[in-house]
């Protein structure tokens, strides 16, 4: 579906409603047709024969929760994000956080354009000098034999567009083929290039082949997500002062900054959103992984992804810049129901916009997780969506699940044991009601 202006990305009570009727209420606000919606239950079209299809030596199916966030506003469009995770609270987390960034317009977002890299080694360089000399003066032959590998893509637009070389020690040299990929995640057109052109980058550098194959650091890819939340919309139960919590989000962010074991957990606050986004949709998360924690590195000391700093106007602006090679052609996308289903639910065109939801995912994903660390702490409502796990794994069922978990987070006890005991009760309650229901009656009669 493309997009309406009538969709919106706040659906309160959503949360409340069941399955079906989350999906009765994407067809009803126009996010997704009739037939997606139908899609979308169970393993989402996806069968064995498909999984068998995917990947090497199946033996059955593994399936995560499929899920929306909501309340997001990118560029001035509302999104619901398609969200695949198996941890509680990160897509409520998201959602809320995007709400907060609402009364500013939600997130504004800019995307590079989609160039990976492929590299070859080149070793045993006698001179590296003039073997640099000799491969940039062959550079548009290079081109040109990279693209006789991926005709597809440059009848896109695409293509081999640029060579970097690099002196990486005494007698070994990188050569980097910067590939505009359009909408793929890049990475077979890419090793198929570098392994195309080797030869040939060894014959004029004088030296021998190495690795060939894409870089994951899609440093050339990268997208910049920018959101402002006003003080009073930090005002939180038990934390009246929107500028207190601001602060200390503030020196959460700095704590991050100068120690690299706080920045670790940071960021995978961040890939919390980015990577359910990327499940969700198809994509190479551990791709996407691997680069955002290499980009945090690149100083020599391991940095927040995100940064958070106060506004002239006094609220509290955030940036998330990291590299992310997103895809919506190819793979997954191609083969997986579900993957076809997610994407038509995002509405984007190309990989930059998906890049960019993904994104604006990851800031609101970080946004969730400092304003808890700052405020009632993390476990707050992690452990309630936990205990509703815990209630439903131990076999409460329907309204039950909601009383069991309520006690569960009343009491502080998460364990599997104690809803067991919770559900007991609750089963012998129901029993004596019924029974004083029906002596009741039964004394009527007899009146």
């Amino acid at each position: 579906m493309k997009d309406d202006p009538r969709s919106t990305s706040r659906l309160p009570g959503f949360n409340r409603l069941s399955p079906s009727q989350r999906r009765a209420t994407l067809v009803e606000q126009r996010w997704i047709s009739a037939p997606e919606a139908a899609a979308l239950p169970a393993s989402c079209g996806f069968d064995e024969a498909c999984a068998d299809a995917m990947v090497e030596n199946v033996i059955g199916m593994h399936g995560l929760p499929l899920a929306v966030a909501l309340n997001f506003r990118v560029n001035g469009t509302d999104r619901l994000l398609p969200m695949a995770v198996e941890e509680p609270s990160i897509v409520a987390a998201c959602s809320y956080a995007a709400r907060l960034t609402l009364a500013r317009g939600g997130f504004t977002a800019q995307a590079d354009p989609p160039l990976i890299a492929a590299q070859v080694q080149l070793l045993d360089v006698e001179d590296e000098a003039s073997a640099i000399e000799r491969l940039e003066a062959q550079t548009e032959q290079i081109l040109a034999l990279a693209n006789r590998t991926m005709p597809q893509m440059v009848a896109r637009g695409g293509g081999a567009v640029e060579l970097e070389i690099r002196v990486l020690e005494r007698r070994m040299l990188c050569v980097h083929l910067i590939i505009d990929c359009r909408d793929a995640m890049g990475a077979n057109t890419a090793n198929s290039a570098a392994e195309a052109v080797a030869p040939l980058l060894a014959e004029l550098s004088g030296g021998r082949y190495g690795l060939r194959i894409l870089s994951n650091l899609a440093d050339r890819r990268k997208v910049y997500l920018r959101a402002q939340v006003p003080i009073e919309a930090l005002v939180c139960a038990g934390f009246p002062d929107g500028a207190a919590v601001r602060d200390a989000i503030l020196e959460a962010q700095r704590f991050a900054e100068l120690d690299p074991y706080r920045a670790a957990t940071h960021n995978k606050g961040v890939m919390n959103g980015v990577d359910a986004v990327l499940v969700a949709c198809g994509n190479d998360w551990r791709a996407v992984e691997a680069g955002a924690h290499a980009w945090a590195a690149r100083t020599g000391r391991y940095q927040p992804l995100t940064r958070w700093t106060p506004a002239p106007d006094g609220s509290l602006a955030g940036e998330l810049v990291m590299p992310l090679a997103a895809s919506t052609v190819g793979g997954a996308a191609h083969s997986h129901p579900g993957v076809r289903a997610a994407l038509a639910l995002t509405r984007v065109e190309h990989a930059t916009e998906l890049a960019m939801l993904a994104g604006a995912a990851g800031l609101a994903s970080n946004l969730a997780a400092l304003r808890a660390l700052s405020t009632e702490g993390i476990q707050s409502g992690h452990m309630a969506l936990h205990a509703r796990r815990i209630a439903a794994e131990a076999g409460a069922v329907n309204e039950q699940i909601e009383a069991v978990a309520a006690q569960l987070s009343k009491e502080k006890v998460y364990r599997p044991e104690r809803a067991r005991e919770l559900i007991l009760l609750s089963a012998e309650r129901e029993k004596r009601r019924v029974a004083q229901l029906e002596a009741h009656g039964a004394a009527g009669l007899a009146g």
